[in-house]
């Protein structure tokens, strides 16, 4: 028999999905849409198994609906800027743009080779300024709705990657790049005002998320915004004109707090401790403070540390002196960067007031019992009554929280208020490699937006990167020169590039209009294909690219350019891949190749393998033994058909009748299992791709149908009847695998005669009366223990299905010297005899 040739085969049916055109959608379809998108990868070089897996999911969710009647929107791009191509051109000695334009092309050809139905039209290349122009011209408009701003912000700084770093970029205090100590630094940054819109992206999580998002991706990003209902507090500072606000959710423990804890940062520590005897122990302390990374600052298991100013606030309610700290455990970036300390009620400020000695005001109770602060362990954060809190004595705690609210709004001394855990986005990068800002200082006018009619600023691709990582823009005169908007006169441009978050937070809408040279894109073929009906990508995502993309969406709304409200309609978050338990990564050495893989295996046996080996939300574990298996499968497969070719008939899926069956003559019983096996394997595989996306099942299901072909063949090719059903199960076969494998059921598609491609083809009608059993298997079982099967007609009544199970041989002998007590029948599926 002809061997399975993967090569030639895959690279045949490549090139004739290519010159088809297959997978290219036209917006003006009169199908309905369906929009599958992966998240882009980062053009490093070359794919690894991570992106097969992910793509792989894609890909059979495009195939199949397509099968179904869908114009399928499959896109693929490229997200080209950042530091790590900058580093890598660096050590490469090149240039960034080469490196990446270089990476993208073997890249392309390696996905290319898995046979992917992408629409490769609508590319995109995010450091092409014909991208970029478009973001460019989003930061003007912004500007002028007052969602672009510049201040000073303390910032992580990375002094080797000569760059700003996010939160989530410092590990340990340290770069997630080079390792490097992170410091802390205050500089001029760029900020989009993210927190205008903090209340409608926390509320739309419920009112258009929740059903399609993985719930645990809806909590992480509703913790990152971190809504907070509560007062704010102004606290009169001794001695002073000045005051001290502070945000708490607990307004009903403020005639607890004893004393004042304030951040490193906050700006009236200098004024504070100036000329005073504490001045420098208070600033090393928080120089100290401010090189911590911010993250371990708010870790419950840090240990809590302060100094002691000298200067003291006042307690608006009970009029306290209350003494000023300031304390590692207090960010300037999250409520005001100053927290009423309230010992009592608050297991934070219990252990630092333990730890200096400070007071301990207890001032909820339990009701009927009473609570001694001295003799307290820990902190009482549960409901109760007030005490020791003037005119709100007896009253609930919750209840006193309004009430107190109301007094403070008296006094002119607070308010009610809502918080915010999200801040807004620092934009800001000092690194090359990235879209330049489009703003100028101008001495006369100040800074500038760059005018609509100029874009794209160009980042300029004539310099040299400089070998320690710092930007080569602020030294190029050519591109700092620039002309004010405004007045004409000289203006120097902005050397700061955009963070790369903002060329992945739009990507996707470019993506329905990608050769739109006059606009981003044309709002009614946007309005077509948006939102996405299925983003797939990985979990690492979850809060910072989600949200920011989101935020990009209601902003553009709001623009004018788009009539939704959310990006992504549903969201899959895949597993990573690991090798014997570990994530792989070059370092440790357990890097699967895909180029290895599809050279030795084929394409068809990659996917297959990432599709079959686990769900797709959970990490796979690659395995040897489990890919030597796909490729048994694949070539079995192969055998099945061109095994039995000339007694094949051409047709199509679930086209076999009863009467075939009938006209099988004496193999008619296995005709019938083999028909219902087909129909009942359709139905599952169509369910299981529909929304669960369990291509595990799916596979395995056809496994169990292959299976049952290979035993019953040859009683089946004795009539034509016979024939005709097997052919009718190998179509189906073959055509329900192909968006999973496709390249070999192309070619076992027109082996069987057929001259269409199944990348066209509709997925097959199963007959639900071919689903209908004539008889089914009932497992009989005696106190518990398997002692028989027996074959029973589907409709047996139960005394009939009981009858026949006490009958059975095996049953009777374990039944001897025993008296029936009890008979459990499950009709279709378990007799249970009880006896003693």
């Amino acid at each position: 028999m002809e061997p399975y040739d993967f090569q030639a085969v895959e690279e045949k049916w490549q090139k004739r999905w290519e010159v088809s055109r297959v997978f290219e959608c036209e917006s003006t379809s009169d199908k309905p849409k369906y929009y599958v998108l992966e998240m882009f990868p980062y053009p490093s070089g070359r794919i690894h198994i991570g992106h097969v897996r992910v793509y792989s999911i894609g890909d059979v969710l495009a195939r199949f609906k397509r099968m179904h009647g869908f114009s399928v929107l499959h896109p693929m791009g490229w997200d080209a800027f950042g530091m790590p191509a900058e580093n890598a051109a660096i050590q490469h000695d090149t240039h960034p743009a080469k490196w990446t334009y270089e990476n993208i092309e073997t890249m392309k050809g390696q996905l290319m080779r898995m046979g992917y139905s992408l629409d490769w039209r609508r590319e995109v290349t995010t450091c092409d300024p014909g991208y970029y122009k478009w973001e460019q011209l989003f930061f003007i408009k912004m500007w002028e709705q007052g969602l672009v701003y510049r201040r000073k912000a303390p910032v992580n700084w990375c002094e080797k990657c000569h760059t700003v770093l996010a939160n989530e970029q410092v590990i340990d205090g340290q770069c997630w790049r080079c390792d490097s100590m992170v410091e802390h630094k205050e500089l001029s940054q760029w900020f989009l005002r993210i927190t205008a819109y903090a209340e409608e992206l926390l509320s739309d999580l419920d009112a258009s998320l929740a059903q399609g998002w993985p719930e645990r991706v809806v909590a992480m990003q509703r913790n990152w915004i971190g809504k907070s209902i509560g007062a704010e507090i102004d606290f009169g500072i001794e001695n002073s004109d000045e005051r001290i606000r502070v945000f708490t959710t607990r307004p009903d423990t403020l005639f607890g707090a004893t004393f004042m804890s304030l951040a490193a940062e906050h700006p009236l520590v200098e004024q504070l401790v100036a000329g005073s005897e504490r001045e420098a122990e208070v600033k090393a302390f928080c120089k100290k403070v401010r090189d911590m990374d911010r993250i371990a600052r708010t870790a419950d298991d840090m240990e809590k540390e302060g100094v002691f100013t000298g200067a003291y606030c006042v307690n608006p309610m009970n009029g306290r002196r209350m003494p000023i700290w300031v304390g590692n455990f207090v960010l300037m970036e999250y409520g005001t960067g100053a927290v009423m300390a309230v010992p009592a009620h608050d297991q934070r400020d219990f252990e630092f007031a333990r730890k200096y000695d400070l007071p301990i005001e207890v001032v909820i109770t339990p009701e009927g019992e009473t609570l001694d602060s001295a003799a307290m362990d820990t902190a009482y954060s549960d409901p109760g009554v007030l005490v020791n809190s003037g005119e709100f004595d007896g009253i609930s705690n919750e209840v006193a929280k309004g009430k107190i609210i109301d007094a403070l709004q008296q006094r002119g001394m607070g308010e009610k208020a809502v918080n915010y855990r999200l801040r807004d986005w620092n934009i800001s990068r000092q690194r090359y490699w990235g879209a330049p800002i489009p703003v100028v200082y101008c001495e006369e006018c100040g800074y500038q937006p760059e005018k609509p009619e100029n874009l794209p600023v160009k980042l300029p691709l004539d310099v040299k990167t400089k070998d320690d990582g710092r930007s080569p823009l602020p030294e190029d005169e050519d591109f700092i020169k620039a002309e004010c908007p405004t007045c004409g006169g000289a203006a120097r441009r902005e050397t700061d590039t955009m963070d790369t978050f903002v060329e992945s937070s739009w990507y996707f809408l470019r993506y329905a209009d990608a050769q739109n040279d006059a606009e981003p894109f044309d709002r009614g073929i946007v309005s077509r294909w948006l939102p996405v009906d299925q983003y797939i990508g990985g979990i690492e995502h979850a809060i910072l690219h989600l949200l920011y993309s989101r935020f990009f969406v209601k902003v553009l709304r709001d623009l004018g350019y788009l009539d939704f409200d959310e990006p992504f309609a549903n969201l899959l978050t895949q597993g990573m891949v690991l090798k014997e338990g570990a994530k792989m990564s070059k370092s440790k050495g357990n890097v699967v190749s895909p180029d290895d893989m599809t050279a030795k295996y084929g394409a068809d046996t990659v996917r297959l393998f990432c599709l079959f080996a686990a769900p797709p939300e959970r990490d796979l574990d690659w395995s040897d033994q489990g890919i030597e298996g796909a490729y048994r499968f694949v070539n079995r497969l192969w055998r099945l058909v061109l095994d039995g070719q000339e007694s094949l008939v051409t047709m199509g899926p679930c086209t076999s009748t009863a009467a075939d069956c009938e006209a099988a003559c004496d193999a008619a019983d296995i005709a019938k299992e083999l028909r219902q096996k087909e129909h009942a394997t359709v139905k599952k595989v169509g369910d299981d791709l529909t929304d669960k996306f369990q291509f595990n099942t799916a596979i395995a299901a056809v496994m169990e149908l292959v299976n049952l072909m290979y035993t019953s063949r040859d009683a089946l090719q004795q009539t034509e009847g016979g024939r005709r059903v097997f052919s009718s199960a190998v179509a189906s076969t073959v055509v329900i695998l192909s968006p999973i494998v496709p390249h070999i059921c192309e070619e076992l598609w027109e082996r069987m005669g057929h001259d269409t491609l199944l990348a066209e083809a509709n997925w097959p009608a199963y007959d639900p009366d071919a689903l209908v059993l004539d008889t089914v298997t009932v497992v009989v079982q005696v106190n518990g223990k398997l002692r028989g099967r027996i074959d029973v007609p589907a409709d047996a009544t139960k005394e009939a299905i009981e009858e026949q199970a006490l009958a059975e041989r095996n049953v009777q002998k374990h039944l001897e010297d025993k008296t029936v007590r009890k008979v459990v029948v499950i009709p279709g599926k378990l007799v249970n005899v009880v006896a003693t």
